[in-house]
């Protein structure tokens, strides 16, 4: 068994080098765990626990972005916990990360884990935060800006809001309004979120189209 076992069962970033880092993936004890590397570290999610109510906020983000980027005929491509590696150096594992514009067709079909030194970096990535909610303000954060990820998001399972991040390798900074998809408020997401704990997602999408297709007086 691998000797980090124990210490990335926890969730936890722990010291390793890469090939410890792609050992671990291997061992059959985390199979379906998401994997990331950056700065010498790793962290194993294990993905077995995730519920219901992190579930629901994963899908309605994703059907709130597939809504506003269909009506506004804004070129995307969504990928799911697809897995972005630059060899030897990091490699991440958002819950969910678009490609948007030009980029969406930049990764071809048969591609298995993202290539970094072949392929662009997302566009904006997604997180969706119960546990995971400090990494993913701080540890992740900096992993992205570092990586050149243009804008991410942060889903607060608990409160249900979004923190929007426009990002640099300087930092980043809060936005109101998307910049990837440009005119997205991400009030009506916290709004959509807030929705969805008492409505199915036909009516949370009902209520989206309407916002992003208001009424004219014409």
């Amino acid at each position: 068994m691998n000797p980090l076992c124990n210490l990335i069962a926890s969730d936890t970033w722990v010291p390793a080098t890469w090939n410890e880092y792609l050992s671990a993936l291997d061992d059959p004890a985390h199979v379906k765990s998401k994997g990331y590397y950056s700065n010498g570290r790793m962290r194993l999610e294990m993905q077995l626990s995730v519920g219901f109510d992190h579930s629901t906020n994963h899908s309605v983000i994703s059907l709130a972005v597939n809504l506003y980027s269909i009506l506004k005929a804004i070129a995307f491509k969504e990928l799911d916990n697809c897995s972005f590696r630059k060899p030897g150096y990091v490699e991440f594992q958002p819950d969910l990360a678009y490609y948007v514009g030009t980029k969406a067709t930049a990764i071809p079909n048969g591609t298995d884990i993202v290539n970094l030194e072949e392929y662009p970096v997302p566009d904006l990535v997604v997180e969706v935060a119960k546990s995971s909610l400090l990494d993913d303000r701080t540890v992740k954060r900096v992993l992205y800006e570092e990586v050149g990820i243009a804008e991410y998001w942060i889903v607060k399972v608990e409160t249900g809001e979004v923190l929007a991040y426009q990002m640099s390798d300087r930092g980043s900074q809060r936005i109101d309004v998307s910049l990837i998809f440009p005119g997205l408020e991400i009030a009506t997401l916290d709004q959509a979120l807030q929705r969805s704990r008492n409505q199915d997602q036909s009516q949370v999408g009902a209520w989206l189209m309407a916002q992003f297709q208001p009424v004219g007086n014409g």
